[in-house]
């Protein structure tokens, strides 16, 4: 039985705030928080926001917090992606998230992804990119899962992650159990890549993602008020009351081994 070892650095935080009023939010609770990242949740799982709203994210968070942007659930049109890309950079984005949905072979992932990776690096060399997979691709008819670290890799990114594709109450582990995303993290680790996981994603889930390996959480509803990522807003005390679950679950694994 191979194992799994937690990476030395930290689990992180991602919230997810989606107005200049949710950002100002965050930045207050910023030493709570890793990552802020900039989606609309009107245009999808990861749907692109305005550029002019990633630059006043950027503007209004700590210049020590990175800034994510997502930039849509992608079709696959890797010209149109990669300007996307370049302009979620241009606006001041420290990572750039792109959502595999209209992808469904690794191969069409791999041509995609270069075109990101080569549209953001030529412009800043030290952002950071990361494709993103659906948990329940199944129901989207998108590329499985499995596929998407090595996608990541192959292309030149940074990163990959796991999401929902369609926000309708389930959750990561409604479509994929701990065991598999475990498998995710580590495959990602093989591979040099940093490993984040998202979609409905609760305090209650925080140790399981620590015992595999998580390096980065992502979070919306669960630090929104009634945990409502689309009526709801981002609330500073739910902020900090996740990361006091976080540095409890990081303590407590000590570094623990645990099977994939």
């Amino acid at each position: 039985m191979q194992l799994h070892l937690r990476t030395k650095k930290p689990m992180r935080l991602l919230v997810s705030p989606v107005n200049i009023d949710e950002a100002l939010v965050c930045a207050a609770a910023a030493e709570h928080i890793d990552v802020l990242d900039v989606k609309r949740p009107e245009e999808g799982s990861l749907g692109a926001n305005y550029p002019w709203l990633i630059k006043a994210i950027r503007n209004a968070t700590p210049s020590n917090k990175p800034v994510s942007a997502s930039i849509g659930d992608a079709p696959f049109k890797p010209g149109t992606i990669a300007q996307a890309a370049l302009g979620a950079v241009v606006s001041g984005a420290d990572y750039i998230k792109v959502g595999l949905y209209g992808i469904t072979t690794p191969e069409q992932g791999i041509e995609l992804m270069r075109g990101v990776v080569r549209a953001v690096k030529d412009f800043r060399s030290d952002a950071t990119v990361v494709a993103t997979g659906y948990a329940d691709a199944y129901r989207i008819g998108a590329v499985a899962p499995h596929a998407v670290p090595y996608i990541a890799h192959e292309s030149g990114a940074d990163g990959a992650m796991l999401d929902t594709a369609i926000k309708d109450g389930s959750g990561l582990f409604n479509h994929v159990c701990v065991e598999d995303c475990g498998r995710f993290v580590y495959q990602c680790h093989q591979y040099g890549l940093f490993a984040c996981l998202a979609g409905s994603v609760k305090a209650h889930h925080v140790i399981d993602l620590a015992r595999i390996g998580t390096d980065i959480i992502g979070v919306r509803g669960s630090v929104c008020s009634g945990g409502d990522r689309h009526q709801g807003t981002i609330q500073r005390e739910l902020i900090v009351a996740l990361r006091q679950v976080m540095n409890k679950a990081i303590n407590e694994m000590q570094k623990t081994a645990v099977p994939v």
